[in-house]
């Protein structure tokens, strides 16, 4: 195994006296730093949690305790494992290890004759979570802020328990939610709804948490307080659970990654099976998975994604102006998103504009109904929404932008258009306030051509839905100043969203990208393939959804419009397609309704009559999936391989960063440009791969 420096977090023992003069033994897990650096399990932290649980069970033997808990310091029970040491693992043998000595420590909480709690005092993650699943009792405090087990997502499974007690304690249709629903919606579970899933046992105030577990488990002992557990079902009822849960994770996933296949081989263990034999399968699983090139891959660009909060290329923050009032150019869907974000995130009065009152009172309209939403969903209170509401005011006066020293633009895609409003809010506002564009793919560099203050464009690209997506990319035109480069930069964080500089290129990443993987799928069916054969061919890639669902998602007039100006300036590797003008032309759905809520759309196969007319018959031949394939990911190596040529971005996990966070692409899979080195097609196209060998797959 390389060697790494691991923080090591220790196991503290002290006895508690419980109000009938018996002691509870109190375990405290802690890596010695402040809550800025998360409790973590490395292997010496194992064995030295594995220490003490050892001196503890056999105090238990002895009757010396009547009971032992562990929590851990402020703020975190534990983050779980230490996944730069799972990544040094390089061989099989290493791995099941990770996962027998882990089975091994939390076995001593299961086994130990004596009743065991897991106090939960804050966020418990993964493996930290399993060291209180795998207790008898479990407590937890009411400002824990984060409750997962989140290993899927990353190419795992909750491999130290976590995959055996979850059904047994929360059923076996919540177990699915919380091993692979949530994880795929990267969404942690509060306090209150891990005591109502019955991964705790009771809620208690954060105030004085740990007193009153102690209490609680005192009650627990002196049976004057009964926790009750879940019946199983049977195992034919179990077994129908886990086949549709199946048929899910296909319909997601199509087995483009194991870890989600490998958490329904072991639920299919079913109602009956022993611990141990749960529990050496967990290994078996844990063991084949940190072994695959897909974890190593996701674990790349977890890092990747982590340490994007810091920005490749930023200017020092300190040169950033100070945004004080916030200037929206129209007042359609993405400017009332932007509208909303700003003022719930910047806390400043947003001002939002368009040429007549019909359009800013729809504007206005839509931030209303939202945050209404919002309130109904319980995730702002009244007096938050009311306060974003009142921060939030609309206008068609081009004066009320004179007070504004950041104002970005949402106007139609069209390159005249920009400039104009440029111009004329340019003549009513102060030569500092930055001038932000979010357009998808037009050149800012000539956007700002005509301006007195040039200087002072910078690209701000969000994506939809606004609120949700977390990415913006921050483009740099060629006169773009320090000082708005850094002031965008801000504006980002502040706004929650993770911030990627690109060069003023056209499509800058994400679009340059999708609309070419959109683009070869729409000119295989122009050629003569089956419009469902052509939907499905990616498949392979672990996609949210398929290029026609992501068509209707984004409108198909946008999709030709950027298609039709990338192929301006890019050339013709980006396809033409007559058949896309006739579909938005006519305004076609080209999906069908989705099958079930959850399920990406299918392509409408009825779309194939408006391809191929303008296709000579002697070029056109209906291709394979494989074939498909084959072409959209040939192109996307090329195109990855320009970009890189162009320094549009620095490096290759920047694009992976972008097109994880603004296009969707599988986290679990590695992103995009390991999974070209993974399937061999860089080296094919470019001679190369993207990144070392172990950066982003097993270490040799």
């Amino acid at each position: 195994m390389s060697t790494f420096e691991e923080v090591v977090t220790q196991a503290y023992v002290n006895d508690v006296t419980l109000p009938d003069g018996k002691i509870l033994a109190l375990v405290t897990i802690d890596n010695g730093f402040d809550h800025t650096k998360p409790t973590t399990l490395g292997p010496k932290s194992m064995a030295n949690i594995e220490a003490a649980l050892r001196e503890v069970s056999e105090r238990a033997d002895r009757g010396e305790i009547v009971a032992a808990a562990v929590t851990g310091k402020p703020y975190y029970l534990a983050a779980g494992a230490d996944l730069k040491a799972v990544t040094t693992v390089s061989n099989n043998e290493q791995a099941r290890e990770l996962g027998v000595s882990g089975h091994r420590t939390y076995a001593l909480l299961a086994d130990m004759s004596v009743p065991t709690f897991g106090f939960i005092n804050g966020a418990a993650i993964g493996g930290g979570f399993e060291i209180a699943l795998n207790c008898t009792y479990r407590t937890i405090a009411s400002d824990a802020n984060a409750a997962a087990l989140p290993e899927v997502s990353l190419g795992l499974i909750p491999g130290w328990g976590g995959a055996y007690w979850v059904p047994r304690l929360a059923g076996l249709q919540a177990a699915i939610d919380v091993m692979l629903t949530r994880p795929a919606a990267n969404k942690p579970f509060k306090p209150a709804e891990i005591a109502k899933l019955g991964l705790a046992d009771v809620l208690l105030d954060s105030a004085d948490f740990l007193e009153q577990s102690i209490v609680w488990a005192a009650q627990v002992l002196a049976g004057e307080v009964s926790v009750s557990r879940p019946e199983l079902p049977s195992s034919s009822e179990w077994q129908a659970t886990v086949a549709a849960a199946r048929r899910q994770v296909d319909a997601l996933v199509h087995g483009s990654r194991p870890a989600p296949y490998k958490l329904l081989e072991l639920l299919e263990l079913g109602p009956d099976v022993t611990r141990d034999e749960a529990f050496a399968a967990e290994d078996q699983a844990l063991e084949e998975l940190i072994m695959s090139e897909e974890f190593r891959a996701s674990i790349y660009t977890f890092h990747a994604v982590n340490a994007a909060k810091r920005p490749t290329g930023a200017p020092d923050p300190k040169l950033a102006q100070p945004v004080t009032r916030v200037g929206i150019i129209g007042a359609g869907l993405m400017a009332a998103q932007m509208a909303l974000l700003f003022s719930q995130r910047l806390g400043v009065p947003v001002i939002m504009r368009d040429l007549d009152q019909e359009r800013v009172d729809k504007g206005l309209e839509y931030v209303r109904t939202t945050v209404e939403k919002l309130v109904s969903a319980g995730k702002i209170s009244q007096p938050a929404a009311a306060k974003i509401l009142g921060g939030i005011h609309g206008t068609t006066d081009l004066d009320d932008f004179a007070g504004c020293d950041f104002v970005i633009e949402a106007v139609t895609e069209i390159l005249g258009l920009k400039k104009k409003v440029f111009a004329e809010v340019e003549a009513v506002i102060d030569p500092s306030t930055v001038l932000a564009t979010n357009t998808s793919a037009l050149s800012i560099t000539d956007m700002a051509a005509d301006l007195k203050h040039p200087e002072r464009v910078v690209g701000l690209h969000f994506f939809n839905p606004v609120a949700q997506m977390p990415l913006v990319e921050v483009i740099h035109a060629e006169k773009t100043s320090t000082e708005a480069l850094a002031t965008a930069f801000k504006v980002a964080k502040n706004l929650r969203k993770t911030a990627v500089l690109s060069a003023d290129r056209p499509g800058f990443v994400v679009n340059r990208l999708l609309i070419l993987l959109m683009g070869k799928v729409v000119e295989a069916i122009e050629k003569g393939t089956d419009p469902v054969v052509a939907d499905r061919a990616l498949r392979p890639l672990g996609l949210p959804m398929g290029p026609f669902a992501l068509f209707d998602l984004v409108g198909p007039a946008v999709g030709l419009h950027v298609l039709t100006s990338l192929r301006e300036d890019l050339g013709d590797r980006f396809p033409q397609s007559p058949g896309l003008q006739q579909i938005v032309d006519e305004s076609v759905k080209v999906s069908l309704p989705p099958a079930a809520k959850g399920i990406p759309a299918e392509v409408d196969p009825g779309i194939a009559k408006y391809f191929g007319s303008q296709t000579p018959q002697d070029q056109k031949v209906a291709l394979t999936e494989a074939e498909v394939l084959d072409e959209v990911l040939t192109a996307l190596t090329t195109e990855i391989g320009l970009m890189l040529d162009e320094k549009v971005v620095e490096t290759a996990t920047q694009i992976d960063v972008c097109m994880i966070l603004g296009a969707g692409w599988a986290f679990a899979a590695g992103g995009i440009t390991p999974y070209l080195d993974r399937t061999g097609y860089s080296e094919k196209v470019l001679g190369k791969r993207f990144h070392a060998l172990g950066v982003a797959n097993v270490p040799a």
